[in-house]
């Protein structure tokens, strides 16, 4: 173990816990992290989870719980989408924003099922594997995308698929799920927005159907003008309808998910909120059953606190510190980690230098968001700090390499080399456009830098600060405003970076990656 490791575990041991770890029973949010579009399944007592990573390589993440509020990445359903220029992030074009979407989670004869679509290949996908936290996965694809769809293994042997935004479809697969089965296709619910009134900024989307006691019911969430994201619920005693509508839950803008049931018996309904910068961060409600229909809330409110076990941290199973140490075996990257579109894996390594994440250039660049080979992972709220220790003495004249906060409006601070003078540098995107607001000479190979985030009341901004020898540390640069934008749709994510402007073939190591749930002054 590196003796800057064990100082690090030690100083930090007592800081593990979640800023909300002290309350005896679950906090909302479940996970303050950016993990949207949830659809979740229990298999015996364990349950298991898949959500959306948009641009990022690889994708469909799967995590895993067993009492529905500490969760842990187990596995990915696909390493890449397609190869395209989108996807591969060259020739100028790119899925930011796009990618892959809302995923639907299914288990049905001791098999799981993690479907999905995307509009740039625009096609389904269909996962499939008997082990979903070890694989293998088998991968079916069809066109065209079908938007926010729900997979349905009905009890008469058919699978269907509902799929759309306010005129909502319904359709049966094929028995092999390769495609739709020809002359099934028809409307499930016209006009499904109705029961949130004729005035509908968002038509109702994002289906999930559950099957209950022998009735139907079909989760969407809609957003009236000038009113919030709404849970929307229709019922049906036969899938082919007829449906009745209502809302289930209109509060906090919490919306968007579905039903669990405990082996207690209880019911949840998982959802998640837009919550600025940090992302869109799960929620949990109680459900209870009234006249045939699920009551979501207390009162008609999302609770702050669940009748469910302690929140514990999200370090190490949504995020993690990471020294690029491996043993024989492991792999070369942990989950936690995921590439800003698909990675050219001939430029990276954890072997080029025993215990250090190596990042080659092997192109020209124009941006920081044009780079190809940028390795992420979540920042976390409602506070945290990323930190990395990186040897510079490789970069090539036009290279810039470093820390950065991935979103349209990014933040990094980073090396740049200029002819053969190195500077420290910060790059400030928070009106959209780069601004290099401060450049310092560096005399040496080495340098750390750390990014600090603060979300608390979706305060939502960064600091950047370098040091020359991991201790003394000196702030950098301008305050970073974070804002969550569609352009990108998702929360702000560490990154580390290199890339070429004038040559390729440079280098950085990095040391490690060391993620807190403090910023500077907290304790």
């Amino acid at each position: 173990m590196k003796i800057k490791r064990l100082l690090f575990i030690l100083a930090n041991a007592s800081l593990c816990l979640s800023a909300y770890s002290q309350y005896p029973r679950a906090a909302n949010p479940v996970i303050y992290a950016d993990v949207p579009d949830m659809s979740i399944v229990r298999v015996d007592t364990t349950y298991y989870m898949s959500s959306t990573t948009m641009h990022m390589s690889p994708g469909v993440p799967v995590m895993k719980s067993t009492d529905l509020v500490n969760w842990e990445l187990v596995s990915y359903a696909c390493d890449t989408l397609a190869s395209m220029d989108e996807l591969n992030l060259i020739n100028g074009k790119n899925i930011y924003g796009r990618g892959s979407w809302a995923s639907c989670l299914r288990y049905h004869k001791g098999m799981f099922y993690v479907s999905t679509f995307s509009q740039t290949p625009n096609k389904t996908f269909i996962y499939s594997t008997k082990d979903i936290e070890k694989g293998p996965w088998t991968r079916i694809d069809f066109a065209p995308a079908h938007h926010d769809h729900t997979i349905f293994f009905d009890d008469d042997g058919k699978v269907y698929m509902i799929t759309g935004a306010g005129n909502l479809t319904i359709f049966e697969l094929k028995d092999d799920l390769s495609d739709v089965k020809p002359g099934t296709e028809r409307i499930l619910i016209g006009n499904a927005s109705a029961p949130a009134g004729d005035n509908i900024m968002l038509k109702a989307e994002g289906s999930q159907l559950f099957k209950v006691k022998g009735k139907y019911y079909l989760f969407n969430i809609v957003w009236p003008q000038g009113g919030m994201r709404t849970v929307l619920v229709h019922r049906a005693d036969n899938i082919t309808g007829p449906w009745e509508g209502r809302i289930a839950l209109q509060d906090k803008g919490v919306a968007q998910g579905g039903l669990i049931d405990m082996p207690d018996g209880n019911w949840y309904a998982y959802l998640f909120r837009d919550n600025g910068a940090v992302g869109r961060i799960p929620y949990f409600a109680p459900v209870k059953w009234e006249n045939g229909w699920p009551v979501l809330g207390e009162n008609g409110s999302v609770p702050d606190r669940l009748d469910l076990p302690a929140n514990k941290s999200l370090i190490p199973g949504i995020v993690h510190s990471d020294e690029f140490d491996r043993k024989k075996g492991e792999p070369a990257l942990p989950l936690v980690w995921q590439w800003n579109h698909n990675p050219d894996n001939t430029l990276w390594s954890v072997t080029g230098r025993k215990g250090f994440l190596r990042l080659k250039t092997g192109r020209i660049d124009t941006s920081f968001l044009l780079a190809r080979n940028s390795l992420t992972q979540r920042t976390i709220g409602p506070v945290c700090t990323g930190t990395i220790s990186l040897d510079v003495s490789k970069m090539k004249d036009g290279d810039v390499a470093g820390l950065a906060l991935l979103q349209k409006n990014y933040g990094l601070a980073g090396v740049k080399i200029n002819g053969k003078r190195r500077s420290i540098v910060m790059i400030n995107a928070s009106t959209g456009s780069a601004e290099e607001t401060a450049t310092i000479p560096l005399d040496q190979t080495s340098i750390f830098f750390k990014a600090e985030c603060d979300f608390t009341f979706k305060k939502d901004t960064a600091c950047f600060f370098y040091s020359l020898d991991g201790y003394n540390w000196k702030a950098l640069g301008t305050p970073l405003k974070m804002t969550y934008t569609l352009p990108h749709f998702m929360g702000y994510r560490f990154t580390l970076f290199n890339y070429a402007t004038k040559n390729t073939g440079g280098f950085v190591d990095v040391d490690y990656f060391r993620i807190t749930e403090t910023i500077s002054g907290q304790k």
